[in-house]
Parts: structure tokens; sequence; C-alpha cells
């Protein structure tokens, strides 16, 4: 607190100014600590604290970015090979960068893994400006995607992460976008695993300290502002199952990775030991757009759903009894026909080592119709996340 005293009407008058006007100038969000994790077998939410309180995503941020860049390759707007021009705004981005050049050139490839493993704020720009046109068109459209994937706390401001006071996101939301990356590009997915990146010479270490130090870690992003503090959105698989947990707010880049670590082992001790009643509900969706997961196939038997229509699905809870499992799908089509009723009702078993969970699940709907459907079922108040088929099923 600091005073200053003026002249007004022949007296002195003491003003004091509490930190820039204490809250006039306040920034919409801080270095909140934010964590959850999550088991998208299931769509259950094992820990939570602060899912949903916004915050800033740093450079969790370019996972949005490589998502548009995997999905224009898979539009066939570009390839891997594909020369992308630097331009002179690219080249100014500060650190953490590459060091491009402008008027020079960079894969595609080279941009995705050194987005992965650098994190750099040039390639990001020279990769928006590439697809979008400009940043800002780009960012608009980040911000479009995660709505349709369902990161209803999301606004996209610049495709780097770097400091804007409007970029904004939930620790749900990047768990939300972590699972889409693996469902809808799996088979770009590989790339969150590289330990390191070599560029004109120069080898770039993977910020994620995970994917050499805790077993089964297969990516995914680090990030770090000052506003922000750090982050980390990790993916782990052991034993056939994965777990997603995302970190925010952490002191340092080495107490954020061991609050990780501890997560992931308490939620793998949970996915092992029965956590509840006999029967009932046990699901919570991620959110009700997402994650979206693979579904495993005709696991009870009836109609091939890939030939049926769509290679997308709903899940709408999972159960310890068939039948209950059964009733809500049923419920969920009749809340949402117009996505639903063109799919088919499925219930799969989940066999862990000391139970059957039953998923319910609408199968063979278009990937829009799945996310519209999710998105009514959340206004109604239902639990939901998007499926995607594996092909042959």
């Amino acid at each position: 607190m600091r005073d200053f005293r003026i002249f007004l009407g022949g007296r002195i008058v003491t003003l004091f100014l509490v930190a820039a006007f204490a809250g006039f100038l306040t920034n919409e969000a801080s270095a909140k600590y934010a964590s959850i994790v999550v088991d998208p077998d299931t769509g259950r939410v094992i820990h939570s604290v602060n899912a949903d309180t916004r915050n800033y995503p740093a450079s969790l941020t370019k996972m949005m970015t490589l998502y548009l860049t995997f999905e224009a390759l898979d539009q066939g707007k570009v390839k891997l090979g594909t020369p992308l021009a630097v331009s002179a705004r690219a080249a100014r981005q500060p650190a953490s960068r590459l060091g491009l050049r402008a008027k020079q050139t960079i894969t595609v490839h080279q941009a995705i893994l050194a987005l992965v493993t650098k994190s750099a704020n040039d390639v990001a720009v020279v990769v928006a400006e590439a697809l979008g046109g400009t940043e800002r068109d780009f960012a608009q459209k980040m911000t479009a995607t995660a709505k349709r994937l369902g990161m209803t706390h999301t606004t996209f401001r610049n495709a780097s992460g770097l400091y804007n006071r409007g970029q904004l996101t939930t620790a749900r939301d990047m768990a939300t976008l972590a699972q889409a990356l693996i469902t809808d590009f799996g088979h770009h997915y590989h790339f969150f695993a590289t330990n390191a990146f070599t560029y004109e010479g120069r080898v770039h270490k993977n910020h994620n300290k995970l994917l050499e130090s805790y077993d089964g870690t297969d990516g995914i992003k680090t990030g770090y502002i000052r506003a922000s503090g750090f982050n980390l959105v990790a993916s782990v698989q052991r034993d056939g199952r994965r777990l997603i947990g995302v970190v925010m707010g952490g002191k340092s880049s080495s107490s954020r990775n061991s609050h990780m670590v501890s997560l992931m082992d308490k939620g793998f001790t949970t996915l092992s030991k029965e956590d509840g009643p006999d029967t009932g509900l046990q699901t919570a969706a991620v959110t009700d757009t997402g994650p979206a997961e693979e579904a495993e196939g005709d696991a009870d038997g009836g109609e091939d759903v890939a030939a049926r229509g769509g290679d997308w699905g709903v899940q709408v809870g999972a159960f310890l009894a068939y039948d209950p499992a059964y009733a809500i799908a049923v419920k969920a089509v009749s809340r949402a026909p117009r996505n639903l009723e063109v799919g088919t009702i499925k219930v799969e078993p989940l066999k862990t080592r000391k139970r059957t969970l039953y998923r319910a699940r609408v199968l063979g709907i278009e990937k829009a119709d799945a996310y519209q459907a999710c998105s009514a079922l959340k206004k109604r108040r239902m639990d939901c996340m998007v499926l995607r088929v594996k092909e042959g099923v």
C-alpha cells in the first residue's frame, strides 16, 4: 500500500492506492490450483479440485493448435511434407521458440514435432497463419472447435498460449481436449510421445518429463506462463486402462510433476478396488459432450453398428447391472430423438479385476449427431460422453 498527498481546496488530502486499484484492474483469472483425473473407459471423474475454475492455459493451448493441424492433415488441406512460410511476425515471437527466420519455411511434420517437444511459440504462429490466414482468425476457429467438443468454459485468443487476458480454460476442458485428440486423431497421437526433436543440428527435448520417468505415460503437454503457473496434461496407460490427468497452477515444474504422479498413482489404485455398492449408477461424465473414447465392439451381440450408420456414438452411464444400463440408454434416445433414433442401443460390459461395469451406449451415429446429442442431454441433466467406434467393428 502506498499513499500520495495532493492539495484539494486548500487542504492536503491523502489517497491510498492498494495493489493497482484492488480489483479494478484485477485479471479475470490468476494462477489458481486446479486438477482432475478422468477414467475415459467409464467417463468417471476419479479426482477433481477446482476443475471448472477458469485459468490461463499457457502452452496447453498448443493442444488445440495441434488438433486443428491433425484435422487439416486428415482433410487433405496439407501433408506432412508441406512447407509452411515463416512470416516476420512469427519470427518475432518470444521464447520458448525454435528460432525461425522470416521468409524461411518449415514442414508440417517439423512443426508438429516442434510444438510437441519445444513448445515453440514461433512455430505456433506459423501454423496459425498457414491454416487460418491470420492468427486471430485461427484463434476464432480454435474457440469454435472447443465449443463443438464440449469445452464450454474455454476461449482462445492466440495459437501459442502466450498471455492474453481473454484466453481462458479449465482443467475439465483440457481433459476433454486430451481425450478428443486421442479419439479423433489416434493415428497422429503418437507424436505426443516424442522424447526429442532435432532441428538444424540442435536437439530439443520434450518438456514433459513424465514420458521418461513415469511408467505408462504416452503424452501429452506441459505449459507455463507467470500468470498461470506450471500446467500439465498427462495420459497414462497401464494394464489396458488409461487415465487422463490435468494439473494447473503448479508452483514449479518438479512439484507439478510429482503431484501428477501422486494423483495418477491414486487413480490406478482406485481402478483396482471396489468403489461402490452392487447396484446403481457408477459414473459421471467428464463433460456432457466429451471426452470421447473408442467403443470396443459388438460385445453383447446384435447388429454390426459400423455397418449400421456412422462410426460414432454416445455413452450415458456405466452400471453394475445390465437392466439399469439399458433403461438409461432408452431414456437418452427419448430425450434426444433427433440425433439418437438412427443409432443402436448397446450395453457393453467392461470387466475389471473385481467386477463388471455395464456401459449404456447408443452407437452407429454420425460425429455431429453424437456431439449434438450430448449437448441436448446436458440440458436435460443427463450424463453423456462421445464415443468413436473402432474400425472393423
